[in-house]
């Protein structure tokens, strides 16, 4: 049985460029583990040891994680079951940095 602390949000710090200019180095972000995911969306995945962010596509070619700076290979993913949440916020100091993905 899964516990409720599973489904609550969390948040994460952007580390590196892979995703610039949406969201910089250092950004905080705000992923909801229990949305519903679509093509499109910014979502945090398992991959490797770790998770990763990335924009998720879904298409003939099937599931890839794609990042925003062409300097990153996509990523090719199974299925939902490597998802770990959906974006759904930046936060940010000053009001000009919040964004909301919903």
């Amino acid at each position: 049985m899964s516990s409720c602390s599973e489904s609550e949000p969390f948040a994460l710090q952007v580390l590196g460029d892979s995703m610039t200019p949406e969201f910089p180095d250092r950004a905080i972000i705000i992923v909801e583990p229990s949305g519903v995911v679509e093509d499109g969306n910014y979502v945090v995945a398992h991959h490797d040891d770790g998770v990763i962010l990335r924009q998720l596509r879904i298409d003939d070619r099937g599931w890839r994680l794609v990042a925003l700076n062409d300097g990153y290979a996509d990523i090719p993913i199974s299925g939902i079951e490597q998802i770990r949440g959906r974006v759904v916020q930046r936060a940010g100091r000053r009001r000009s940095a919040r964004k909301t993905y919903v």
